[in-house]
């Protein structure tokens, strides 16, 4: 099978805010006020974390049908912490991503919690937004 290629297309607006396009869809991307924007799209890390449930929300329902295990509701809420100070320039103490991300998934289902945790296994195995967080990927830039 074929590499998958994805991509976003886009043009600053302002210091703060970033518009784009992903295939059919316009995102934009602002700060709140605090940091110098309008407050008038997520921030960069708040897509991540979106991107990161989204990407959950489908994994599981996908590997749970693979494993005959019904899924009756699923609720994915993601946190997660990040010190501001290296963004900032006042310190270079600590990294300037998150922390830690905390996953609370609440599944709703008949399966056993042996099967569940057997399809959790699998999810972070198989969650592609997981493998980026979890693992370090190439970056390169071109100007």
């Amino acid at each position: 099978m074929e590499d998958l290629i994805f991509s976003i297309n886009g043009k600053s607006v302002n210091p703060t805010r970033y518009e784009g396009k992903v295939r059919q869809f316009s995102i934009a991307v602002d700060e709140p006020e605090n940091f110098g924007g309008k407050d008038s799209a997520p921030t960069p890390v708040e897509y991540i974390l979106a991107g990161y449930a989204g990407c959950l929300n489908v994994v599981v329902n996908l590997i749970a049908k693979e494993m005959g295990i019904t899924i009756k509701s699923l609720e994915i809420n993601i946190t997660g912490d990040i010190n501001p100070e290296k963004l900032l320039g006042i310190s270079d103490k600590e990294r300037a991503g998150f922390k830690s991300l905390n996953i609370q998934l609440d599944i709703n289902s008949d399966a056993s919690s042996d099967m569940i945790q057997k399809l959790l296994t699998q999810v972070k195995e198989r969650c592609p937004v997981n493998d980026n967080l979890a693992n370090t990927t190439p970056v390169n830039y071109s100007i």
